[in-house]
């Protein structure tokens, strides 16, 4: 069986052409344009929508978008902080974990498969 060519596409589903044109360099390019001009569209639908907020602030316009990127980025740098806190060494746990790549000789069944 030889190795299909990335950009051979046509015995691929439907789908799988999609997500093979999403995956290469020009779909992520323009999944960034259309995330960037919806952000820009919903921030102008902001002028012309009334708002009735709780608290002054939120009648400002772009408020939610501001609040969501300060909080997001709050999240992402409280998380690298939290990080260097709770972070352990790569053999921690020692030989008690179920992950250990070093196993010890006696505990290993030996079978013989044959030549």
């Amino acid at each position: 069986m030889q190795a299909q060519d990335k950009n051979d596409t046509a015995n691929l589903p439907k789908l799988g052409r999609v997500l093979n044109k999403i995956d290469s360099y020009n779909g992520v390019r323009y999944i960034f344009i259309f995330l960037i001009t919806a952000c820009g569209v919903l921030f102008l639908i902001d002028f012309f929508i009334e708002k009735h907020g709780y608290f002054t602030v939120e009648n400002l316009y772009g408020f939610y978008g501001f609040y969501g990127f300060v909080m997001f980025s709050g999240i992402i740098f409280s998380v690298k902080i939290l990080r260097t806190i709770i972070k352990r060494p790569e053999n921690y746990y020692g030989t008690k974990a179920i992950d250990q790549e070093v196993y010890p000789k006696d505990e290993l069944e030996k079978v013989d498969h044959g030549s």
